[in-house]
């Protein structure tokens, strides 16, 4: 396998303007000859989708929910980055770019990250024309606030709606193409695997949901944009239904996965109340623009929030990094976080809590503001707590959030596997070791409406395809591989819960796989996940057929690849022997708790090569050269 980036030479602020002018073209006339399938109708997919379709392309796309306005970017809260400078505070494409590569913590490539930023601006005038309520200024501009890991307001929000709102304005586009005929859309139709025909992807095969029929679709070229693998976590502020199947089916038939063990905790969702709960809930990032975070300066104090006086409460963010508060980066700030709680000093049950605090803000701006600015924020805590936040603290607490591994992909988006191109969190291009706040959203929509439907036409236009049918030995194989997969699933007729398994799964991820590594722990996980899978395949119960809805057989499906997929993470944990970003090694740390990266042996990509079931996988290193930002320690104080 050999990776190839594909990035284009000359300097970075016009590698892209002049690769567009550079790749080939498809006729207009010619590109309602072509098929494009698309799996996920998120952001990514969704404006994918609708972009290409727009262009002529025959869209096929795919979702497992029963409408792609259930795609979990509808749950994206605080805001979309853009490098509008509208705030006149000293924002540009240039400061974006290295905002976003420092927050990655030098681990991302730099090509990538320069496009996103000087995409980020046309995103918003594509939103605002479809529609899109944004938030604006009293005299009617657009309004900014600020996130993690950034010094301007550089932030476009929809109240605490900004995914919904965004979603919305994709799905729009799309329903435009569908009934236009350019996008067949088929709603609850799981992806089971990938079908690949001469060393090319030219198709998938899927599980109709509700008849449980097996079906093949075949085009030119195929898009994931199916979304991260947080899940295999358990517990985490994914939708239940989010998973790794695409891109595991993906991996599995020959595509590389970047940087597995990348992924990122957020340090504001409400704390784990109990083993009752399949999902944790997101307090977003925007709070922390006007919400202070503080614990007890005392150990085992047990008083009431407000029982506290000032001089006895630790602003422990403001403490360490005086430069941006309590908008540090995600990764610093979950640790930070995990620090004050395992001293002692954490709040509520367990002690697996810290305040965020909206008393200051409320003083200064009045209850009316901050209720304009976070109102369903604050009634969404308010429903799952009964806690009345404007009276009394938020209680937060780290969770998994996002993955910024993902499958390998060049500058074009596409996997090492012709013809498989991955756009959205599926994929690990643009964001290094740690996503920065309001980022994803930003990234999604890049790939989908901006770089997708270029590098997919280079790619159809240089590419000799050759017609295939649902007879092919190659589809008809495929198939044969997915129905034995099902039946082998049904088969195992064990008396344990796929949602025991999952948990159990998610606990041995968390403490040794979670905020904090260390070469023991990854070696326990290592042992253990195998015999947890093993178990699985012999002790699993999964109830009903497959010739029906199954909602079973749907999750012990998608455990199994999660059973796969935790132990590449802890692989790629382990032999990451540095500490960057979200990836945190205890041994490899400064004096003072900072994440110590290793530039002179890991400043790459690590990328795994499937290699069969029983030979390990193989890990390949994409080199990251920084040209225009200097490589340096980071530092947020």
């Amino acid at each position: 396998m050999e990776l190839r980036s594909n990035v284009p030479d000359g300097p970075i602020d016009t590698k892209w303007t002049r690769h567009r002018f550079e790749m080939k073209l498809v006729n207009p006339a010619n590109k309602r000859k072509y098929t494009v399938i698309v799996v996920g109708t998120g952001l990514a997919g969704g404006a994918a989708a609708a972009s290409m379709a727009e262009l002529g392309y025959n869209v096929k796309a795919f979702c497992y929910q029963d409408s792609p306005r259930r795609a979990h970017s509808i749950a994206a809260q605080g805001g979309i980055n853009a490098a509008k400078n509208y705030q006149n505070d000293g924002d540009s494409v240039w400061r974006l770019f290295y905002d976003t590569i420092k927050g990655g913590d030098f681990r991302a490539r730099e090509a990538n990250v320069y496009r996103l930023a000087e995409l980020s601006v046309n995103i918003i005038d594509q939103c605002v024309a479809q529609g899109v309520p944004f938030a604006r200024e009293y005299g009617g501009v657009l309004a900014n606030r600020s996130f993690g890991g950034a010094q301007v307001s550089r932030t476009f929000y929809a109240r605490g709606q900004t995914g919904q709102q965004l979603l919305l304005g994709a799905y729009q586009a799309m329903e435009r193409q569908i009934g236009l005929g350019k996008i067949t859309m088929h709603a609850r139709h799981e992806m089971q695997d990938l079908i690949v025909v001469d060393g090319r992807a030219r198709g998938i095969v899927v599980r109709d949901m509700v008849t449980g029929e097996i079906e093949s679709h075949l085009g030119d070229a195929v898009v994931l944009a199916t979304g991260g693998y947080g899940n295999v976590f358990y517990l985490s502020t994914n939708a239940t239904g989010c998973n790794a199947t695409a891109i595991w089916r993906a991996y599995k038939r020959g595509a590389a996965f970047g940087n597995p063990c990348y992924t990122q905790i957020h340090p504001t969702c409400i704390p784990v109340s109990g083993d009752h709960q399949a999902k944790l809930t997101l307090m977003s990032e925007s709070l922390r623009n006007d919400g202070r975070i503080w614990v007890p300066k005392q150990k085992g104090d047990t008083r009431t929030a407000s029982e506290i006086p000032e001089h006895q409460r630790d602003y422990y963010l403001e403490r360490k990094y005086p430069s941006f508060g309590n908008l540090s980066p995600r990764d610093i700030s979950s640790r930070a976080a995990k620090e004050v709680c395992d001293e002692g000093r954490g709040v509520g049950p367990g002690g697996l809590g810290v305040y965020l605090d909206f008393a200051d803000a409320i003083k200064r701006l009045g209850e009316a503001a901050i209720r304009e600015r976070y109102g369903n924020l604050f009634d969404m805590y308010e429903r799952i707590t009964d806690e009345n936040p404007y009276r009394v603290p938020m209680r937060i607490f780290p969770a998994v959030h996002y993955t910024m591994g993902g499958l390998w992909v060049d500058y074009n988006l596409m996997a090492t596997l012709p013809g498989l191109h991955v756009i959205g969190e599926a994929n690990f291009s643009d964001h290094g070791a740690n996503r920065l706040g309001a980022s994803a959203l930003m990234q999604g929509l890049a790939d989908g409406y901006f770089v997708i439907p270029y590098t997919i036409g280079a790619y159809l236009a240089g590419a000799k395809l050759e017609k295939i049918g649902a007879d092919h030995a190659e589809v008809k194989r495929t198939e044969i591989e997915v129905s034995g997969r099902i039946g082998r699933l049904l088969a195992i007729g064990g008396k344990r819960t796929t949602s025991s398994f999952h948990r159990e799964l998610g606990k041995l991820m968390w403490e040794h796989c979670g905020m904090a590594r260390n070469e023991r722990g990854l070696t326990v996980a290592l042992a253990e996940i195998p015999r947890l899978r093993e178990e699985f395949w012999t002790n699993a119960r999964v109830v009903g057929d497959g010739a029906e809805l199954n909602p079973s057989l749907e999750h012990a499906g998608r455990v199994a690849d999660f059973l796969e997929l935790a132990e590449l993470m802890c692989r790629d944990a382990l032999e990451r022997r540095e500490s960057c970003g979200g990836h945190f090694r205890e041994e490899y740390q400064t004096e003072d708790g900072e994440a110590l990266r290793d530039d002179r042996d890991f400043c790459h990509v690590a990328a795994w090569e499937h290699r069969g079931p029983n030979n390990d996988p193989l890990r390949h290193v994409e080199p990251l050269a920084f040209e225009n930002v200097h490589l340096a320690m980071r530092s947020y104080k």
